[in-house]
């Protein structure tokens, strides 16, 4: 086993360790509100992916705010979808 492939490994371990530890510890709710996206991926990430479909939002009946899938930001802010705003 090469020196990189050892250290991607234990570098996805100690990433996913991490997750589950915050996971057990404190719930992440399914949702996120808007503002609560825009502080944790950026307002321009959050507008462009809405723009170019790659998210969704939500918005209840009930309330005028403006939700997001948890699972579907993460995802995209993982992607490398960078290519769509680099010249």
């Amino acid at each position: 086993m090469k020196y990189t492939e050892l250290a991607s490994l234990l570098k996805n371990a100690a990433e996913q360790g991490t997750a589950k530890a915050i996971k057990e510890e404190q719930p992440v709710p399914d949702q996120l509100t808007k503002a609560d996206a825009y502080r944790l991926y950026g307002r321009s990430n959050v507008d462009r992916w809405l723009r170019e479909g790659l998210i969704f939002k939500q918005q209840p009946t009930d309330t005028s705010q403006i939700f997001f899938d948890r699972s579907e930001l993460e995802a995209v802010a993982a992607s490398s979808n960078r290519i769509t705003y680099l010249p």
